[in-house]
């Protein structure tokens, strides 16, 4: 019997540590349907979402999930902190050119991943970091979400 208890505790403890990292971090799905009401932002009013992107407005902040964008000269046009910087030129913290990466899988219409080493905001160790993206129009878009 104290055995039982004993496993139910432990079951029950993991079980609300795993919802709590779930509740902390954004998920795979998460992030997809981000980009998706990204892209119908994009198309609805192109300069409106990409300040509502950067600003983390309409519902583009969610945890660690937000969108950014970059235009057809290779910058940003849209992040919390990174606008008018090269999204082209940037390399991840293992020194993958992630930028030029993004920029060759975004296709109009089409979802795609790309992985590259970043860290978690407000973190320094980078960690596998997944974003789906796509183009819109001239934009080039993605929401990635951490492994």
């Amino acid at each position: 019997m104290l055995r039982q208890l004993a496993i139910a505790s432990a079951v029950a403890v993991f079980s609300s540590a795993g919802a709590a990292w779930a509740a902390e971090y954004g998920t795979p799905a998460e992030a997809k349907a981000m980009l998706q009401k990204a892209v119908a932002a994009v198309n609805a009013d192109k300069a409106q979402a990409l300040a509502m992107f950067t600003k983390g407005e309409g519902g583009f902040k969610d945890r660690d999930l937000y969108p950014y964008c970059g235009g057809p000269d290779g910058n940003f046009t849209a992040h919390p902190s990174l606008v008018g910087k090269s999204l082209k030129d940037l390399k991840d913290k293992a020194g993958k050119p992630l930028g030029v990466e993004v920029y060759a899988a975004a296709k109009d219409g089409v979802i795609v991943e790309v992985s590259y080493m970043w860290p978690r905001p407000g973190q320094t160790d980078p960690v596998n970091k997944v974003v789906y993206v796509t183009k819109v129009g001239d934009q080039v878009c993605a929401v990635g979400y951490y492994k």
